[in-house]
């Protein structure tokens, strides 16, 4: 079954106007927070559908408004729906009284602690970072759980997230909007490693892209990412390293260290990235020539060997360009030091 329908987001004074689906007890929408709209009558376009919806809802005539986005939400139910998203700041009358639900201004900052559907928070995020005219696919499991999500046909990273003892939730939501509010998730960080000369371990450290969300440019571990949901540690931890540094490796060429906690946050790009997640640690001993490496030019932009003792000495005194952790190298070490005394 397909529907046709639009949905506007009013703004004002650093605020949305939010509608609260409470008036219907049989709403899908019930008790969530979401803009005003509708389903398209006959012969309407999307533009005139929304002003309609949005006079009827509101009590609001817009005078201009913006065209976002197509959203496509796919149900889960048999339902697919295709939504034309509106913004406006534009626009005359009196507010009326909605039957649809409770009419409420929120602040925008405010608006992300609303009870939400997952995709919709990835559409807010799309319109704060001014994101040109967008398709977003948008699929569920019929039981309001987000299984995918797509941005101009572009399979979007999701991530299971967990609760506060590190275990999976059963909730799955995207990167950016993981990032943006701080939600807990796992990663999966690899360390390469090699005997030197000095008696102990030189580390194979990359350098950013540019272009990375967070810490560009900087000296960071040998190769790290996130586990996208459903993902097993061993198995995140040999794609991360394929698709990094080009290396095929196997499951029994790891050594976990351990899993441990670790949080951040920082401005990049002129946006505030948070980060909590429960890192896997893994060691891969191998003495590479970084000329053999394929490097993955969105991910990274080079490669060095360094002593691991001077890593660590630079590290503390900050005195180069990197994002590596103190209480990481410290668990790096400890683990090398032991795995000489077997």
């Amino acid at each position: 079954m397909m529907e046709l329908s639009t949905l506007c987001y009013l703004e004002k004074d650093g605020k949305y106007l939010m509608l609260h689906r409470v008036s219907k007890k049989n709403d899908i929408n019930r008790d969530k927070w979401i803009g005003v709209g509708g389903h398209f009558l006959e012969d309407e376009s999307p533009e005139e559908c929304v002003r309609r919806e949005v006079l009827e809802e509101t009590g609001y005539t817009l005078q201009s408004w913006r065209y976002r986005g197509l959203v496509t939400f796919v149900s889960g139910s048999g339902v697919t729906e295709y939504m034309s998203l509106f913004t406006s700041d534009d626009f005359t009358g009196t507010e009326i009284d909605c039957d649809e639900g409770k009419l409420e201004w929120v602040d925008k900052k405010e608006v992300w602690n609303l009870n939400l559907w997952p995709g919709d928070k990835i559409f807010f995020r799309l319109l704060e970072e001014g994101e040109p005219f967008f398709s977003l696919k948008l699929v569920y499991d019929g039981k309001g759980n987000l299984t995918d999500a797509r941005l101009n046909g572009a399979q979007m990273e999701l991530f299971d997230l967990l609760d506060d003892e590190g275990k999976p939730n059963g909730l799955i939501q995207e990167r950016g909007v993981v990032h943006r509010e701080g939600l807990l998730h796992e990663t999966v960080h690899m360390w390469i490693v090699r005997p030197n000369e000095r008696g102990f371990y030189d580390v194979l450290l990359q350098k950013r892209s540019q272009n990375k969300d967070s810490y560009p440019g900087c000296y960071d571990i040998s190769s790290a990412g996130h586990m996208a949901a459903g993902d097993e540690p061993a198995a995140a931890a040999l794609r991360e390293m394929k698709e990094e540094l080009g290396i095929e490796a196997e499951e029994k060429d790891l050594q976990f260290v351990t899993r441990f906690y670790l949080t951040f946050e920082g401005n990049f790009h002129g946006y505030l990235f948070r980060d909590r997640e429960y890192a896997n640690l893994y060691v891969y001993e191998r003495d590479l020539d970084i000329r053999g490496l394929t490097l993955q030019p969105e991910e990274l932009e080079g490669a060095i060997w360094m002593d691991l003792n001077e890593c660590c000495e630079k590290a503390r005194e900050n005195s180069f360009n990197h994002c590596l952790r103190l209480e990481e190298l410290g668990l790096l070490m400890r683990y090398l030091k032991e795995k000489g005394h077997d």
